[in-house]
């Protein structure tokens, strides 16, 4: 029997339809192939890319064959067609010495390129006009196919195509601190992708997805663990789930790599000790490598959380950072795998600043390490904080390749809640000058090893990754791994370059809400540092959890895990004395900025109270005392935060309802979240300044005491 509907419901059902068509999960993150509006825009890129030319067949190339024929099927709307022969308007894939060429790159030219680079040009090919796509690999094909995707999504192809891209590090990673249980360790978009229980078996779509937009931004390594590592990892039963992986990432460029613990041969082979130096721990070591790269010839190696937080590690068995590291890089030498040792390491000794301990225990060893050892430090000297002064191991150590590490997942930024745009984080260290070699000697020249006498160099961001259907959680949270990507990549990158290519491609291409869209991310770092942590505060947030307020925090396992270790109000003032009449981390730094941390008069505001204890009634650039400083940058978070509101609600008719939806809703706890840390912080400095909160401000709605109470699940 048919059914019947009436006029009614099939008027409402017309009126959904759009809302069908539009609907976005935001499964496709940046890779989000909507055709082009433009109908001006689209004729013009029929017309001129509508077909192509391959030489070879590698699973690289047929991956890039294939985005080429996703890409071009939603933008512009037609599948392009395969040639056998070059024809005016085709787009030519072919690396180095592919005698269709014919001459067009020089050797010198493709000598540039090394192993990931790639040239598009627009050139004529036997009297034809076409587009070159061109590499010494096919990798590097496929990394220009996604690079001239990206032009066409953010509608930036000109006439004449000149463009040679190169990556500046060579490793460029994720870090998953994904546990075998399927948990992520700070981890805030749901459990692991990795299922530990269906490989090696059955492999979900979403493997390939994930290595396609790791492919897309230049992203070539992953550590499918927790640094916190369980030693099952290295179990034959798990490293066949591991093969099963790589064999799905390597077409994409992209190569696993594993945390280990230190104390696996003691857990896993029956020895008595994990020593680096005994002779049964190496061979088990070494055993373990050939056994590893049997299975999976392009390993990558491994990652070490050693002597930190409860690991285990060197110092046990009496020896050094160096000793470690270089006994597992012996093993995995003749593989050619490298070693990516963590400088993230500090003790309970309540007498010493925990922000000293990195510097102290590697600085010392520099020169130590074999060459396949990367030293992995953390953009600054304490822990992923929404601002802090950047590592000063960061041109400390000019005979060891060094790695940065940054954070993705929003540990300490209000989790996948909270709009954060972490590239400005990321760009403000890079940028940050270490004077290693005088004036100009940035992080960024640093890490990209301008001033070592080492090779390998890298960046690596720990994942905000998730089985959430939208990867990240927060639909902005995906900037920030599309942002790692960028930046790892080459590290000059602008952030507003990434924003705006981000917009783009995820969102819209118009221009009216590319300017709001933008200036909201642009500006929401420092938003947040604002109604958290404004003027060098740090460590502030609940124990243990890290989700919302605990200046008042007193108790904890071990001292430099308190709030009040960190921030040390008094009835004087607020602030840590790190200077040369304090702990003396500032002389860690060279002389042109210690000289100027060591300063109150030249030390920048924003990190102040990192490196001084400060008076509540000093007078800041403004004119204001620091009290009044403070609740003005508490404030002035939170009003930012509800102008990013009304900018997004403005918004609406731009894009789907579902994502729309998401992110207004996403914004409103961002907002009632900024007032309680606002609030909470207010009142409690306040008990030590005895100062009134400035009149024209609104005053919180509840006492010290409920915000005490208050936990933000």
């Amino acid at each position: 029997m048919t059914p019947k509907f009436s006029r009614g419901f099939l008027f409402i059902l017309i009126l959904l339809i759009p809302l069908c068509l539009k609907a976005n999960d935001g499964y496709d993150l940046w890779l989000n192939y909507r055709k082009i509006e433009n109908k001006t825009l689209l004729d013009k890129y029929s017309k001129a890319f509508n077909s192509y030319y391959i030489t070879g067949n590698s699973e690289t190339l047929k991956a890039a064959e294939n985005e080429l024929k996703r890409a071009f099927s939603g933008l512009l709307g037609t599948k392009p067609k395969v040639l056998n022969s070059i024809t005016n308007n085709c787009i030519v894939l072919a690396t180095k010495n592919e005698s269709v060429l014919n001459g067009q790159i020089s050797a010198k030219e493709y000598e540039v390129l090394g192993k990931e680079g790639f040239i598009i040009r627009s050139v004529k090919i036997n009297s034809k006009t076409c587009t070159l796509i061109t590499a010494n690999t096919d990798i590097g094909i496929l990394y220009g196919v996604f690079h001239f995707i990206k032009l066409i999504q953010t509608q930036q192809i000109n006439n004449k195509l000149t463009i040679t891209e190169t990556p500046k590090l060579n490793i460029r990673a994720l870090n998953h601190w994904d546990n075998l249980d399927g948990s992520i360790e700070r981890g805030y978009a749901g459990n692991s992708l990795w299922k530990w229980d269906e490989l090696p078996n059955t492999v979900d779509k979403r493997y390939i997805d994930y290595a396609r937009a790791n492919a897309s931004v230049g992203i070539n390594a992953t550590v499918l663990n927790n640094v916190n590592s369980n030693p099952k990892i290295l179990t034959k039963s798990y490293l066949e789930k591991i093969k099963t992986l790589a064999d799905v990432f390597r077409p994409y460029g992209l190569k696993v790599y594993l945390s280990v613990s230190f104390t696996s041969p003691i857990k896993l082979g029956g020895l008595p000790t994990a020593d680096p130096l005994n002779s049964q721990v190496i061979d088990w070591w070494e055993a373990k490598a050939k056994e590893i790269y049997t299975l999976i010839p392009d390993f990558g190696g491994f990652l070490v959380k050693a002597n930190s937080e409860g690991q285990p590690g060197p110092q046990d068995y009496g020896r050094t950072h160096a000793d470690g590291a270089n006994m597992l890089a012996q093993a995995l030498e003749p593989h050619k795998g490298v070693v990516m040792w963590r400088a993230f390491v500090y003790n309970s000794d309540p007498e010493e600043d925990r922000v000293l301990q990195a510097y102290n225990s590697f600085k010392p060893l520099d020169g130590q390490f074999k060459d396949n050892v990367l030293v992995q430090i953390k953009n600054g000297p304490i822990d992923f904080q929404p601002r802090e002064p950047f590592s000063p191991l960061f041109g400390a150590m000019p005979n060891t390749s060094l790695m940065m590490e940054f954070q993705i997942t929003q540990e300490y930024l209000g989790f996948s809640n909270h709009l954060v745009f972490l590239s400005t984080l990321y760009e403000e260290t890079l940028d940050s000058d270490t004077y290693a070699k005088g004036k100009g000697s940035t992080v960024a020249n640093v890490i990209e090893g301008k001033y070592s006498s080492n090779k390998l160099t890298g960046m690596a961001g720990v994942s905000n990754i998730g089985n959430s259907r939208n990867w990240c959680g927060h639909p902005f949270a995906q900037s920030n791994w599309y942002s790692l990507g960028r930046l790892a990549w080459n590290p000059e990158t602008s952030s507003e370059s990434i924003a705006d290519d981000w917009i783009r491609m995820t969102f819209s291409n118009d221009k009216e809400f590319i300017a709001p869209v933008k200036k909201m991310m642009l500006e929401s770092r420092e938003t947040t540092v604002d109604y958290m942590t404004p003027l060098g505060l740090n460590h502030i947030m609940a124990y243990d959890t890290h989700r919302g307020p605990g200046p008042w925090v007193d108790t904890a396992a071990q001292p430099n895990w308190k709030s009040t270790y960190y921030h040390r109000a008094d009835s004087i003032g607020i602030g840590f004395d790190r200077t040369t009449s304090g702990s003396n981390a500032v002389s860690q730094y060279f002389p042109a900025v210690r000289d100027t941390f060591n300063s109150i008069e030249t030390c920048p505001e924003n990190l102040l109270l990192w490196f001084h204890h400060v008076s509540w009634k000093h007078k800041m650039k403004s004119g204001k005392t620091l009290w009044d400083e403070m609740c003005k940058h508490y404030y002035n978070g939170v009003d930012k935060v509800r102008k990013m509101q009304s900018s997004w609600n403005k918004l609406k008719s731009f894009i789907d309802e579902e994502r729309f939806v998401k992110v207004k809703q996403l914004l409103e706890e961002q907002q009632e979240e900024a007032v309680i840390w606002r609030n909470s912080c207010v009142l409690y400095f306040q008990t030590f300044s005895k100062m009134p909160i400035p009149g024209e401000l609104e005053r919180p709605e509840k006492p010290l005491s409920y915000y005490i109470d208050l936990k933000i699940e």
